[in-house]
């Protein structure tokens, strides 16, 4: 299987969606661990074992992924991401307070 196919697959057991924070991914593998935890599900302890078993393989190959992602530290893609709507619009459009000359 090629990386973007196990990386798609990991997304997918986990339930996220194409944009999704740090946060969430560890929340989806909190609630799914809980959900599928062996000791949560006396009935069926080999499924849930096998099913803990593909959710934290899915973790780890997202964590591996998002070690990889690289940040800007550039002053305006930090301002672009800081900004309110206010200054988002301004630094694009000017101020629309300011008589036009």
């Amino acid at each position: 299987m090629s990386s973007l196919e196990t990386l798609l697959k990991a997304k997918t057991l986990l339930g996220l969606s194409n944009k999704a924070t740090l946060s969430e991914v560890k929340q989806r593998y909190r609630n799914l661990m809980q959900k599928w935890h062996p000791d949560k599900n006396p009935d069926d302890i080999k499924s849930a074992q096998q099913m803990s078993a593909q959710i934290n393989e899915a973790y780890k190959t997202i964590l591996e992924y998002c070690k990889h992602y690289e940040y800007s530290f550039k002053e305006e893609d930090i301002l672009d991401k800081a900004a309110n709507p206010h200054e988002w619009w301004e630094s694009r459009f000017g101020d629309p307070n300011r008589p036009k000359k």
